[in-house]
């Protein structure tokens, strides 16, 4: 009876503890959470901002203004701090940032402009004319004298992010599935322009024919700036994707752009080259091989180096590029190799960037933020070569004529290699369109035969001075209203899916 009442009680002694366990986990849980909830009030209370609006200090907009206004004044007060003269007015420095800031605040006012049903204006075209402003305004030009040899190192560099972003930009496996329409809409009119460019400057403007070709690939070069923002836009609305035509213009556009500087370069070289042609044809291929084997080689060891092992490998490998493509550059430029620099810079990001794979776009967006500095100057700059006062009475008509005539050679010809491609009669016309802007390649080589000119060849100044002004006119005729007929033309020509179903049928598509 003992042991049976004993029991008893034991069990009565655990199932009042089991009872109360329960309960005093509740309340330990409630407790916490009370205490919780007053913390995280407390802290809400504490980081919740004040309701009352007052002016001092200002917010908003305002703030933003007068943060921005300061930084520039204390900018400037450490440059003058480290180079005294050369940042007050008149000196290089004081130009510079007279030049990057304008274009800026001229990129923003296009911005501002938004018309209804109109799609939005490249800010490109704001930067390029507050160059132009500047220049032609006798109190400002003045005051804003930068030196020939500061112009064109910074172009150049314009030029070597330019490439890198192309070499980035190119996607194997995307060249690989739309396979010889790339490669056609790539290289057909952007050649064919270029030859037609080079007739119409021989015999409208009486061009010596190695000027008209390098004309040609001056102006033969599509704009990735208007090209991929507005296809990117599209593509995410959902026209022509189930073709992959916006993808099918992204990718081509940096094979154009490669052969539009590689073609300038050759006869850039046999332009202000004592040599005869042979001569000038077997330094070309000199250059291309240096250029090849350098890119490779430099492609490889970048591909090991940073090992995967270490911190900040995408910011290491953006440097390590940047550095090295941007030397390549300068450096044959230097030593009068001047196509080996651009083909070493294509190489070796591409090699890099089909290891890498999806790593590298992390080192796109550092590259794109080093573009977001550089473009600015770059059209800033190019603004500030064209002169009112040093044009001819009739340059701008005749200029005006050779760009309009070439255009429309590239256009009829990029509508007749899309003829074999698969695409129906709209989506050929959009193509056609959509592929005149033009902006980046034309403002880093448009000032480029100038400044050669100007330094070696005193007499081809006035060749050079048209080719400079050429490339400004096609910049301000094609990029606005490229931009304008992908903003309104592809939702009334292309067809709309959506991208949730086409995104996995797209790889098995084939273009022919």
């Amino acid at each position: 009876m003992y042991t049976t009442e004993q029991k008893n009680e034991d069990l009565e002694d655990k199932n009042i503890q089991s009872s109360t366990t329960p309960q005093i986990l509740k309340d330990n849980n409630t407790s916490e959470h009370d205490e919780t909830k007053e913390n995280g009030l407390s802290e809400t209370e504490e980081t919740k901002p004040p309701m009352e609006k007052s002016c001092c200090p200002p917010r908003g907009t305002l703030n933003k203004i007068i943060t921005n206004g300061v930084l520039l004044s204390l900018i400037w007060c450490v440059t003058w701090s480290i180079t005294e003269h050369d940042s007050l007015p008149g000196g290089n420095l004081f130009g510079l940032l007279v030049i990057f800031y304008s274009a800026i605040i001229g990129g923003k006012l296009v911005e501002l402009i938004r018309i209804p049903s109109v799609p939005q204006l490249p800010p490109l075209l704001g930067m390029l004319l507050a160059g132009f402003t500047i220049r032609n305004v006798p109190f400002l030009s003045r005051h804003v004298p930068i030196s020939s040899v500061w112009s064109s190192t910074l172009r150049n560099i314009a030029l070597t992010v330019i490439l890198i972003r192309a070499g980035l930009g190119l996607d194997p496996k995307a060249l690989k599935h739309l396979k010889g329409v790339c490669l056609r809409l790539s290289m057909g009119p952007c050649l064919m322009e270029a030859c037609a460019a080079a007739v119409i400057s021989h015999f409208l403007m009486d061009f010596p024919w190695q000027w008209g070709f390098l004309l040609g690939f001056v102006v033969g070069a599509v704009s990735p700036a208007v090209v991929v923002p507005s296809m990117l836009v599209l593509q995410d609305k959902g026209y022509g994707i189930e073709k992959g035509i916006p993808t099918l213009l992204i990718a081509a556009s940096s094979l154009d752009d490669i052969l539009a500087i590689t073609g300038f370069n050759t006869f850039f070289s046999i332009v202000f080259s004592a040599g005869g042609i042979l001569r000038n044809l077997i330094a070309s291929f000199r250059d291309v091989a240096i250029g090849v084997m350098g890119g490779i080689v430099l492609g490889i060891f970048v591909q090991y180096f940073p090992s995967r092992d270490q911190t900040n490998i995408p910011l290491k490998r953006a440097f390590l590029v940047l550095s090295m493509c941007v030397s390549a550059v300068l450096g044959s430029h230097h030593l009068g190799t001047h196509a080996a620099g651009g083909l070493c810079t294509l190489v070796l990001t591409f090699v890099v960037g089909k290891n890498w794979s999806n790593e590298k776009i992390r080192v796109q967006k550092i590259i794109s933020s080093v573009w977001d500095i550089f473009q600015p100057l770059l059209f800033g700059l190019v603004g500030l070569e064209v002169s009112v006062a040093a044009l001819k009475s009739d340059a701008i008509g005749v200029s005006v004529a050779t760009v309009s005539l070439a255009l429309l050679v590239r256009i009829s010809f990029t509508f007749s290699v899309m003829s074999f491609a698969g695409f129906n009669f709209k989506e050929k016309i959009f193509i056609a369109l959509s592929w005149m802007p033009k902006a980046t390649v034309q403002a880093v080589l448009g000032p480029l035969a100038l400044e050669r000119a100007r330094i070696s060849a005193p007499h081809l100044e006035e060749y050079s001075q048209d080719v400079m002004t050429i490339a400004f006119l096609a910049i301000l005729i094609t990029a606005p209203n490229g931009a304008l007929f992908i903003g309104l033309l592809g939702p009334k020509l292309l067809k709309h899916h959506d991208p949730k179903e086409i995104k996995l049928e797209l790889p098995r598509l084939e273009l022919h």
